[in-house]
């Protein structure tokens, strides 16, 4: 049979019961559709992730206080607040570890910001001038405080926009305007640009001061909450991260690493562990969408078996005149793969529609990539054949003298 009768003929078997063809094609359609979506999702939420890590800074280690217990992240649930680590520790990492471009030693608390009535509960983070070059932070209005306002102590304040926004008003110019962080005035010297982030973890809903006007008014001590690293580029990120734990461990008189009161982490090493988490999820995700494609195939199976008995009369004359086994074969499985293919251009649709959905209706983050679109697309081709096969090779196997019997 010519490849072209062979279409023919195949469009003309479906679309003698357009109804049940419709909804074989449905089952494969919201298959694709689901994997493509929620796939969409899973990588719209790894690329957050992952954007949202690096816009703290790049080539970044983070020494935190607290004790460290085991592998990896896990360590006290003291970390970070405990009282371990000083301005002294920082300037020893900046004296005697090299391979590094800045130190920013860091005060990060969360206090009640009031202006003329407007409030707000958000991080207010004591730094040096250091801070903006560390942390990849642009001042958008006015400027950030230098080296003379750490060492006068001023109450000057640089906003990021969303704190900006809560207490001024979108848009507005707040430099030169006074606020009270925790009862104490402070004048607004700059706003800094835009970062993005959402909950605990957007940067833009941050106040930055000197820390030594944080350490004097508002902590009441010269504990940090962190000392940011940044290392002169990522192939020395590992060796700079045992620099510093060496340099602090002899500096805290700990002979065992495992007794440290602090712990370094790898920028690196947190974008791997995340990605490894959102990685696992979209598998998941994508793995439940499967179950969806998996019905849609035992559906066409469901129809092309049925549609091998009700033609069976029709295969038998096909054989009678002439046919071979592998034309009928062919035929059954190219209904099948038809079937399939129109699903998957309808779903990869449907998909893509499903993500730009959710992008603006939830404010999710999506991203289709072409590899999802294939690999659906491809396991719908793939269940096609599959599922397709059987059926065909049933007709082709038929007798051509009991098939023109059967009633």
């Amino acid at each position: 049979m010519k490849p072209k009768d062979l279409m023919l003929e195949t469009y003309s078997a479906l679309t003698v019961n357009k109804a049940r063809s419709s909804l074989t094609i449905l089952g494969i359609v919201i298959g694709i559709a689901s994997v493509i979506g929620l796939v969409s999702i899973g990588q719209g939420a790894q690329d957050s992730i992952q954007s949202s890590i690096e816009s703290i800074g790049s080539n970044l280690l983070i020494v935190q206080p607290g004790a460290q217990r085991g592998f990896g992240f896990q360590v006290s649930t003291g970390r970070g607040s405990a009282e371990t680590l000083s301005e002294d520790d920082a300037d020893v990492i900046a004296a005697q570890v090299s391979n590094i471009t800045n130190v920013s030693p860091e005060i990060s608390r969360r206090y009640q910001v009031v202006y003329s009535g407007q409030n707000t509960n958000t991080s207010v983070i004591g730094a040096t001038e250091a801070y903006p070059s560390v942390h990849n932070v642009q001042i958008g209005d006015g400027s950030f405080f230098d080296q003379s306002a750490l060492s006068s102590y001023s109450k000057v304040a640089v906003l990021g926009p969303t704190t900006r926004d809560d207490l001024f008003g979108e848009g507005a110019d707040p430099v030169g305007q006074k606020i009270k962080i925790n009862n104490i005035i402070f004048t607004v010297i700059g706003v800094a640009q835009a970062k993005g982030g959402s909950g605990l973890s957007n940067a833009d809903d941050t106040i930055y001061i000197p820390i030594t006007t944080a350490e004097r008014y508002l902590s009441g001590d010269k504990y940090l909450s962190s000392i940011s690293v940044q290392a002169a580029d990522q192939n020395v990120m590992t060796i700079v991260q045992a620099d510093i734990t060496a340099v602090l461990l002899d500096r805290h008189h700990i002979a065992d690493e495992a007794n440290a009161d602090f712990s370094v982490i790898n920028q690196s090493d947190i974008i791997a562990a995340a990605s490894s988490v959102t990685g696992t999820f979209t598998i998941l995700l994508a793995a439940i969408a499967g179950i969806s494609l998996l019905v849609g195939g035992i559906g066409i199976m469901n129809m092309m078996l049925t549609s091998v008995t009700e033609r069976t009369r029709e295969i038998g004359l096909r054989k009678a005149i002439g046919a071979k086994a592998s034309d009928i074969s062919a035929q059954f499985l190219a209904e099948s793969v038809m079937l399939t293919v129109a699903g998957g251009l309808i779903g990869v649709a449907l998909g893509w529609i499903i993500a730009l959905l959710a992008a603006h209706f939830f404010s999710l983050q999506t991203a289709v990539t072409l590899y999802s679109v294939v690999l659906a697309f491809g396991v719908a081709a793939l269940i096609g054949i599959v599922f397709g096969y059987y059926p065909a090779r049933r007709a082709a196997k038929l007798n051509p003298i009991e098939a023109l019997r059967y009633e």
